[in-house]
């Protein structure tokens, strides 16, 4: 099966695509074009517009500034993996993109699309909860910034709005202070190049890693392909903060993060099969991000 008849556009400005979206009602934009060309092959997808952004060179940015990393939308994986900024002060990030895919992928896909396809197995969405970022949104009216707990709001959903585009995010780095973070990202997956059954983000701050036993000041936890959206619990995080990481603080979080988990059956994965591995993962992916914040 191929695609309906579309009209192409290939312009050069964010201001060219958001007056071509208002233009045209039944317009898709299309970045590394890894998800879009499956769906308009099988007609899950028949728009009558379609603009191009790869000609849009004021997408594809990477610049530290005031504390933050910001990233354009059409940044690619492989800039992203091999950010030398990113995987010193957000390595978690650049570990989630190296792990997304095969090198084909890497090279096309974008930042922009794996944001706005919002797949609950996605990399990016997960990790980029468990960092607190803000993703950018532009229209004909400007600018506006939403913050990721709001940006995904159901299945496959987001805050995205007629005619707005994704042109970037900006991910903190103040809360993250190298020599006392350490951040994991790990997924349950049987081959490199498929998706993941679940995926787990943990981030831990520590008060002092020389110290005899290190205090957990701040922890991040979540999970990808636990939920219909990315996976925040807050609950297991208060659980080790405070604690030296013992294991009954472990415990603890990974059946606070057990309860809260409400994945879905899929033909890979059974639903009660991902829970269980939602605890495992706690364990793990809290375990080694306390175990590099005072191995540096």
């Amino acid at each position: 099966m191929k695609s309906e008849p579309f009209v192409y556009h290939s312009p050069v400005s964010v201001e060219e695509v958001v007056s071509l979206m208002n233009e045209h009602d039944h317009a898709e934009l299309v970045a590394g074009n890894q998800s879009l060309a499956i769906q308009m092959n099988n007609r899950l997808a028949t728009p009558d517009h379609l603009i191009d952004l790869n000609d849009v060179d004021d997408l594809a940015y990477l610049d530290e500034r005031d504390g933050a990393i910001e990233i354009g939308a059409m940044t690619t994986h492989n800039t992203i993996a091999e950010s030398d900024v990113i995987d010193r002060k957000l390595p978690i990030l650049s570990e989630a993109a190296r792990q997304i895919a095969g090198p084909s992928v890497r090279n096309v896909g974008t930042l922009g699309g794996g944001i706005g396809e919002a797949d609950p197995a996605g990399n990016y969405p997960t990790v980029l909860t468990a960092l607190d970022a803000t993703i950018t949104l532009t229209s004909e009216s400007g600018d506006r910034s939403v913050g990721v707990d709001d940006f995904f709001i159901a299945y496959m959903m987001t805050e995205v709005g007629e005619n707005e585009m994704i042109t970037g995010a900006t991910v903190p780095t103040d809360p993250f202070p190298i020599g006392r973070t350490g951040m994991s990202f790990l997924e349950l997956k049987r081959v490199s190049h498929t998706w993941p059954k679940l995926s787990a983000a943990g981030i831990v701050r520590v008060d002092d890693p020389t110290a005899s036993e290190p205090t957990v000041e701040e922890a991040r936890l979540t999970f990808a392909n636990a939920s219909d959206t990315p996976l925040r619990v807050e609950a297991a995080e208060s659980a080790i903060e405070g604690t030296s990481l013992t294991d009954d603080a472990l415990d603890e979080a990974a059946g606070i993060a057990m309860d809260s988990a409400d994945p879905a059956d899929e033909m890979q994965a059974e639903a009660e099969y991902k829970e269980e591995q939602v605890g495992i993962f706690t364990e793990r992916a809290l375990r080694e991000a306390y175990d590099r914040a005072l191995d540096q």
